[in-house]
């Protein structure tokens, strides 16, 4: 199966929990009326869209269905496709420079951190990339084996301490050891701490230092792993770490088996941070990165079978 029909099957709760009832509720109506606009805005609720970015989402069908002229569902109905379709976003791709190029990877225990790290370095190399691993997660027991089987499955170099360490003196090193070794982008596993912790800022504050100080004019990402399945739960994470981090994408694992796909709207109107990967599976090429055009295809196709 590749990876657009792993799409397909992964969003499919979501298609149930969100797409068909929208559907059923453009059949129902002959004309959109205030009843209409009202039962579309408790449906996009309830798919864990989010109350914001369901509000914005009706108001925005009901100002281009009023500036057209537009009355009969039909029409509206892809009217509405259009407006989800650009409410996804455009794909963010990762940012590459000619030097080193350094990913901090940030987010809560449980989210599907290390794994990520994982899939990212496998796609990484896939592009003819050298890439090396970084283990300051050393706050959480066994996170550096974790992430030495990653880097022993994609072939790929590890500089990690003993467990306690400070998270930025194995930052100094893997930094040193990049440069040695003309490694094209270094991948850091930071501590997955509760976001309300101001340890977390004060560590990545300090870590950034060290890029700073070590490795002048790298090109830097900070991207955040989310799981899908926790919904708004999610949206509020990425709000508490934006005031720790400077996030540059997001990374949003889960996506099947959970009917809360939609959140992904909320995500990018909100928040305005790109997706730049999606995971949809447990194998190493289950994470890919973000197309927005692939998954709105994944996302509407069938839909009127």
């Amino acid at each position: 199966m590749g990876f657009f029909d792993k799409l397909k099957s992964g969003l499919k709760k979501t298609k149930d929990a969100l797409l068909k009832p929208v559907n059923d509720l453009f059949s129902s109506y002959d004309k959109v009326d205030d009843d209409f606009y009202d039962e579309l805005l408790d449906l996009l609720i309830m798919a864990d869209v989010g109350v914001e970015t369901s509000d914005y989402l009706v108001e925005e069908l009901r100002t281009r269905l009023k500036e057209k002229k537009i009355k009969e569902t039909s029409l509206a109905r892809e009217e509405f496709r259009a407006i989800l379709t650009e409410s996804v976003g455009e794909s963010g791709s990762l940012v590459f420079g000619s030097g080193l190029n350094v990913i901090l990877i940030i987010g809560v225990n449980g989210v599907g951190k290390t794994t990520s790290i994982g899939k990212i370095t496998h796609c990484l190399t896939e592009e003819g990339k050298k890439v090396m691993l970084a283990a300051a997660d050393t706050f959480r027991a066994a996170a550096a084996e974790q992430l030495t089987i990653w880097a022993d499955r994609n072939g790929v170099p590890i500089i990690r301490q003993n467990e306690g360490a400070d998270p930025a003196a194995v930052v100094f090193d893997a930094v040193s050891a990049a440069k040695k070794a003309n490694v094209d982008v270094l991948i850091v596993d930071t501590a997955g701490r509760l976001h309300n912790k101001k340890n977390l800022i004060d560590e990545l504050a300090k870590i950034n230092r060290v890029i700073d100080r070590e490795a002048p004019g790298s090109t830097r990402e900070t991207l955040l792993v989310l799981d899908a399945s926790t919904g708004q739960n999610a949206l509020i994470q990425a709000k508490e770490f934006g005031k720790a981090a400077d996030i540059t994408g997001l990374v949003l694992t889960k996506l099947d088996g959970t009917a809360k796909g939609g959140i992904i709207l909320a995500i990018k109107r909100e928040l305005g941070i790109p997706v730049k990967f999606i995971g949809v599976g447990e194998g190493i090429d289950d994470l890919r990165p973000f197309d927005p055009n692939e998954f709105i295809n994944a996302f509407f196709e069938d839909e009127r079978e």
